[in-house]
């Protein structure tokens, strides 16, 4: 199966790659789904969260609006929530890829906004990031219900630059032409990632028959 590893800044397109992903019969993995339905009521998060931040739960789930405003601006407490969020969040991304192997799929896709920085790339056998021209990128993330420049600014000074982004990844997806042209990169991509599994793999085999035949020598008095 062969893992690809989505991300991209807020307001890059995202949610469009991930579509278009699933138009083509790839299962996706969402981490930010994720991290919602476990501060969702009955949630896996709400009870350390609630103790680590009190006064943030109510009715059962974490507001998270109350909560984002104490660890926005606060390292130390984003760090705490991250220590109880994150490894739940692995846990779930683990079992999807492991559900996706027993059903044989030929793909499977993680979208995960902090893919490179949670180190998360290593799992996967390519990496695509979304992008698209800052006054395309600003625009979309103005029109959120509750966005401000203030805030806006503040949520890019968290993030890994697009630029770096687009230097650590394999591949980049413009979203700012269309969907139809995303969906036709990502078809591209997904082609492009299946012959360089094939070639990696087939790059390990020479490596593995070439060992065999150097050391082959010293073993034919053992019966090789």
């Amino acid at each position: 199966m062969i893992v690809l590893g989505v991300t991209g800044s807020i307001g890059m397109g995202k949610t469009a790659a991930t579509a278009a992903l699933r138009r083509l019969g790839i299962p996706v993995f969402e981490a930010d789904a994720e991290v919602h339905r476990v501060l969702a009521k009955g949630g896996t998060a709400v009870a350390a969260v609630g103790k680590a931040f009190p006064g943030v739960v109510r009715d059962g789930a974490v507001d998270r609006g109350k909560l984002g405003e104490i660890v926005f601006a606060d390292k130390d407490a984003r760090r705490r929530l991250e220590a109880i969020v994150h490894p739940l969040v692995r846990a779930a991304e683990m079992q999807f890829l492991r559900r996706s192997r027993t059903r044989h799929a030929k793909h499977a896709a993680l979208d995960m906004p902090l893919l490179f920085e949670a180190g998360a790339d290593s799992m996967c056998d390519v990496t695509i990031v979304v992008t698209a021209p800052p006054f395309v990128q600003r625009r979309r993330v103005l029109t959120r219900r509750g966005m401000t420049e203030a805030r806006f600014a503040r949520i890019l000074g968290q993030q890994m630059p697009d630029s770096e982004k687009r230097r650590r990844a394999d591949f980049t997806v413009p979203t700012g032409l269309g969907f139809r042209t995303t969906l036709k990169r990502l078809l591209r991509i997904v082609k492009l990632a299946r012959l360089k599994k094939r070639r990696t793999a087939s790059g390990r085999a020479a490596a593995t028959s070439e060992r065999y035949a150097r050391n082959r020598p010293r073993y034919r008095n053992h019966g090789a």
